[in-house]
């Protein structure tokens, strides 16, 4: 029995010892925040800090001249019974209904091309997500709108096929879907998204089903889509908090009044409005709130609903 244990012993100490775990000195977490000390700084008072003042001073009425009076809930019950607020949520849902989907629509369709190899791949994707570079700018929207005023080239390009619609900027009929186009014209962050998810889908799951005897859409429709739908949902959630946003082209195109005829009255341009032209800001700051309640909560029901088809790896359905 002793000379057991002394072997066990004797192979112990022969054995290499693990990696040893380096001792905690005091210093190491001062280190740590002082490292981290731009970041900590910059989210206290560039997010943090802004976001406190504005939830106080939407309780408030504040002209930026004056010191804020409290008025409680007063400026969130005046955005009812306004109608340039209604106005300006309509127009801003009616554009996030039909912008997204067009722009993940047309996004998807170019990915699904720009997958295949063929010559001049680089070339056409570069193409494609060159327009997403240029952003918001004012230049753009400046030169869009041109486009689309009368006797411009999109007006002298349907008249030519017979359609004669004059120019969409100042049409009321047409303007917010001038700005739709414009969003789907600069599908290259989403496409390239798509295309990453495409290039995932295993091909072999393509190949059998083709030996099947399945089609393109069914193919696209039982193995693409579910395979790429984290990818469609995590663009379908992006761009929608986006489209929320939008301010320049819109501001350009129709000012601050949205014209014409107030259909292209974004939230957050009159959210602008309100707040520097006719220094109402703690009601502006009250429809800032409001947006992020309601954007909140949209984002909120988009997961609840991604539960039904959203289909990760592993999941047993």
């Amino acid at each position: 029995m002793a000379t057991v244990t002394s072997t066990r012993r004797k192979q112990a100490a022969a054995e290499p010892a693990g990696p040893r775990k380096r001792a905690r000195r005091p210093g190491d977490g001062l280190a740590g925040y002082l490292f981290l000390s731009p970041w900590i700084i910059g989210i206290l008072l560039l997010t943090i800090g802004p976001m406190i003042t504005s939830l106080y001073l939407s309780f408030t009425d504040y002209s930026l001249f004056t010191a804020p009076e409290w008025v409680g809930l007063d400026n969130y019950k005046r955005m009812f019974e306004d109608a340039r607020w209604l106005k300006s949520v309509q127009v801003t849902a009616i554009y996030v209904a039909v912008a997204v989907p067009v722009k993940l629509a047309a996004a998807l369709a170019v990915a699904l091309l720009l997958n295949n190899k063929r010559k001049g791949q680089s070339f056409y994707r570069a193409a494609f997500y060159g327009p997403s570079l240029i952003g918001a700018s004012v230049s753009l929207a400046i030169v869009w709108k041109a486009l689309f005023t009368d006797d411009a080239v999109v007006d002298r390009a349907l008249r030519a096929v017979g359609i004669n619609t004059g120019g969409w900027a100042g049409n009321p009929d047409f303007s917010l879907l001038m700005l739709v186009l414009l969003g789907a014209w600069q599908l290259g962050a989403p496409m390239v998204i798509f295309l990453a998810g495409l290039k995932q889908v295993p091909v072999e799951l393509h190949e059998a089903a083709h030996v099947d005897g399945a089609g393109r859409w069914r193919r696209f429709r039982s193995i693409t889509l579910p395979m790429i739908s984290p990818v469609v949902f995590f663009n379908l959630l992006l761009e929608t908090i986006n489209s929320f946003q939008v301010f320049t082209s819109a501001y350009i195109v129709g000012g601050p009044n949205g014209s014409p005829a107030g259909t292209t009255l974004f939230y957050t341009i009159y959210l602008y409005d309100r707040g520097f032209s006719d220094f109402r800001m703690g009601y502006a700051s009250a429809m800032a709130w409001m947006l992020l309640l309601g954007v909140g909560l949209i984002t909120l029901f988009l997961f609840r609903t991604a539960r039904g088809w959203v289909y990760y790896s592993g999941d047993r359905r």
